[in-house]
């Protein structure tokens, strides 16, 4: 059922059982629920606003981005850039049917390296139930094999490259020998080999989900060598960049975006950074939905109510 059309009027006893409540419950207008049900996501709520709205989508659209790899670190004054981290893995999905409860897991950005020749740590992994897991980011290389994850971690020092999961990521950049570090793979595009530059990271994949054009799940830029200092470019969606020779200045991935950390040169074996958290979008079309835990951030677009969970929780419809 739908609350009344225009004109006529709406009672809360109307709303608790549009919610699935007994009529006589105790109600509060600035519940998630209930704010889902009007389109309102923050301020006050008119009566009016819920005209002929119905509180549970019969369908949803979900994005889920996986953790971050992080940026690998070289041994002390080798004179070689380590790899930038890989994005996590990030998989979209529309028109899903909408029916019970969805338990969801957003998988953290992987840790920071802070000692020499060390592959960067991988990203963790992001599930919703129904939904293929989301595997996270592979850490870039640091004189030895990067990381396998969604995306995996550029390569270092004509190492090995770690693989990728097909559909949810590319590699990271190769490395033949090169003393930068290559860059991490991106959603969108595989990570870039290095020269004595670091190698910039690969570019994530835009989505419109939250009615907003976004990039996420960008690719960890490499770090440059002794050669010429130069740093490679995080990718977009989130990718950190990675160290200048001198600097110890690599940067972490953004926070949920799934964006690969900066890989850390070899002086002074700076630091290969973090990876960013991933992240779980759900929009539900034309209504809302009728519970939720964890505390997402509640928007709404035209008709349909977005949910984005940064940390672990559960949705009703």
């Amino acid at each position: 059922m739908t609350l009344p059309s225009a004109g006529n009027p709406i009672s809360l006893q109307q709303v608790n059982v549009e919610l699935g409540l007994t009529a006589t419950a105790s109600i509060n207008m600035n519940s998630s629920a209930v704010r889902g049900l009007f389109g309102v996501a923050s301020g006050a709520i008119d009566m009016s606003d819920g005209y002929g709205k119905s509180s549970v989508a019969s369908s949803f659209d979900w994005l889920m981005v996986a953790g971050g790899g992080g940026g690998g670190t070289c041994q002390n004054n080798s004179g070689a850039g380590a790899g930038g981290g890989g994005a996590g893995g990030m998989l979209t999905g529309s028109g899903v049917s909408a029916s019970g409860a969805y338990t969801i897991v957003v998988g953290a950005g992987a840790g920071t390296r802070t000692s020499g020749n060390q592959t960067g740590q991988s990203g963790g992994n992001t599930t919703m139930t129904g939904r293929t897991t989301v595997v996270g980011g592979g850490g870039g290389g640091g004189e030895a094999t990067s990381g396998y994850g969604g995306s995996s971690g550029g390569a270092s020092n004509g190492d090995a490259l770690g693989s990728n999961v097909g559909g949810q990521g590319n590699l990271g950049g190769p490395n033949t020998g090169q003393t930068g570090g290559s860059g991490g793979g991106g959603r969108g595009a595989a990570g870039s080999q290095a020269g004595n530059n670091g190698g910039a990271g690969g570019v994530g994949l835009q989505s419109s989900i939250t009615g907003t054009s976004a990039y996420y799940a960008g690719g960890g830029g490499g770090a440059g060598s002794y050669a010429t200092n130069n740093q490679g470019a995080g990718g977009a969606g989130g990718g950190g960049a990675g160290s200048d020779w001198t600097l110890d200045n690599a940067v972490a991935g953004t926070a949920n975006t799934g964006g690969g950390g900066g890989g850390g040169s070899a002086y002074d074996s700076s630091k290969g950074q973090a990876g960013g958290s991933g992240v779980v979008i759900i929009r539900a079309i034309d209504g809302g939905a009728s519970a939720t835990t964890g505390s997402p951030t509640v928007t709404t677009t035209g008709d349909d109510t977005v949910y984005k969970f940064t940390g672990s929780g559960s949705i009703t419809f």
